[in-house]
């Protein structure tokens, strides 16, 4: 039976190969590099492909017209550290024990043990490089290379997390007085140790400038070039050479220099004659933060934003680009998310995924290159927040679960840099259909008792696993962190 058992999956295996165009196979294959571009707070609706009009990002409509957008895209939860996580793990930020924004002062990290996109890519010698915001740990173990990258530059965690005020000339928070300077990374060493206003109006360049280094010196071998911006997370700075050409204030400035940005990664590729082997992801870790009003973005037609687990707080504009093996101005509609990304790219590079531990991903190969009638492969999205299962959802559904959650209800948001307290109400037990209300306005769970009944077993399944203090349950898959004693 053991060697039936075999045999079949060997040809369910091949079949797959063959019904997946596009995918590399062989030991002689030329491997495709992997760009991902990962923005911080950005909304669904804050480039011109998803509906942003109030300033241009040309670069990244040339992309799209070029590639895929895809509308149902989700990173897997609402908050920097998290969400990161899941993006190089492949895997839920409860499973993986890495929650919530990781301040200056804490001890734990990303765990080695876990395998990173970088990890993976290291199987088969690609150069790897990450410059950005990294807040996975800001101490030397849990740093980039110690996690399978070859450079870093960049920041350890968010630049608001910094001794300054919001707005420069006003009193520093008092959540902000105990926090140390701002440190900036080259490798494992410190090279600025403080931080400045000036310093951050120029990290957008220093970053392109390293990536566009980064692909020239790689063009002759495969590379993963990981570039998680800085902006547009508040305090929000631009470059001069960007400042005021918008025409809709400092925010437009911001997003127009990250769309320049992604205009200079695509011209090295170009430039580079590695444009057809290279997949390029543009993306974003959480939801716009709303209460900063007019230096925040826009879900658009997406309810909340980042803090949430409504739409607008995980649902993310989402670019795909690869000419010949990405259908060029195409869209998908179906359910993924930045999980599913690890895998993927261990189906493209063949590469080997852990085998003694869970990877909540799937490979999304089929969605990305426009198979016909391909369909999410997930059967429910765990809607998580701070170790709260708040919602779960499947391609059409979304079942919330009596929570709080943070809200302006109508109030009107802050300007000029300075936020607005959130109020805070609480949600009962209400089901979405999100292919005829994506701003979920209308309860239907009256309606569709099946559909409650089948989302709150598949609910009971993800507790079991990954816990719930919304019911006071532990689970059973969860890693821990790394820590420093």
């Amino acid at each position: 039976m053991k060697k039936l058992s075999g045999f079949l999956g060997l040809v369910v295996g091949l079949i797959t190969m063959v019904s997946l165009p596009g995918v590399i196979r062989g030991e002689d294959a030329e491997l495709p590099n992997i760009v991902i571009i990962f923005i911080d707070d950005m909304g669904y609706a804050d480039i011109g492909p998803f509906g942003a009009t109030a300033y241009k990002t040309p670069h990244l409509d040339q992309m799209a017209s070029e590639g895929r957008i895809f509308t149902d895209f989700h990173s897997a939860t609402a908050v920097c550290s998290a969400s990161r996580a899941a993006l190089l793990t492949g895997c839920y930020p409860e499973r993986v024990s890495i929650l919530g924004a990781l301040s200056p002062q804490v001890k734990h990290g990303l765990h080695t043990d876990e395998m990173t996109i970088a990890e993976l890519c290291k199987q088969k010698n690609y150069a790897t490089a990450v410059f950005g915001k990294w807040h996975l740990g800001h101490l030397q173990p849990f740093l980039p290379l110690q996690q399978g990258f070859d450079e870093y530059f960049g920041l350890p965690y968010s630049n608001d997390m910094w001794p300054q005020p919001d707005v420069q000339g006003e009193p520093v928070p008092k959540h902000r007085q105990h926090y140390p300077k701002l440190p900036l990374f080259d490798g494992d060493r410190v090279v600025d140790e403080e931080v400045t206003a000036e310093d951050q109006a120029q990290l957008t360049t220093w970053y392109t400038e390293r990536a566009v280094g980064f692909i020239d010196r790689n063009r002759d071998r495969p590379f993963f070039l990981y570039l998680p911006h800085t902006m547009v997370h508040v305090p929000i700075f631009v470059s001069q050479k960007f400042s005021g050409k918008s025409g809709a204030g400092l925010f437009g400035d911001v997003v127009m220099e990250l769309d320049w940005s992604v205009g200079q990664v695509l011209d090295a590729l170009k430039r580079n004659g590695i444009d057809e082997k290279t997949l390029v992801v543009f993306t974003s870790d959480n939801g716009p933060w709303l209460n900063y009003g007019d230096h925040a973005g826009s879900a658009g037609p997406l309810r909340e934003g980042k803090g949430t687990m409504f739409e607008g707080g995980y649902r993310e504009p989402c670019v795909m680009r690869w000419p010949g093996k990405i259908p060029a101005n195409s869209k998908c509609d179906e359910l993924a998310t930045t999980m599913d990304l690890l895998p993927t790219i261990a189906n493209l590079i063949q590469g080997n995924l852990p085998s003694d531990r869970p990877i909540d991903g799937k490979d999304i190969w089929p969605l990305m290159s426009g198979r016909a009638n391909a369909v999410s492969p997930h059967e429910a999205f765990y809607c998580y927040y701070g170790q709260e299962l708040q919602a779960i959802r499947d391609r059409r559904w979304k079942l919330h679960f009596p929570h709080k959650y943070r809200t302006l209800a109508g109030k009107k948001p802050g300007s000029g840099g300075h936020s607005v307290p959130y109020d805070h109400m609480e949600t009962g037990l209400e089901l979405y259909d999100l292919h005829n209300d994506v701003s979920e306005t209308i309860n239907v769970a009256g309606d569709h008792p099946e559909v409650v009944a089948r989302l709150e077993k598949l609910a009971k399944q993800a507790r079991e696993e990954l816990g719930d203090k919304l019911t006071g349950q532990t689970g059973s898959q969860i890693r821990p962190p790394g820590r420093v004693e």
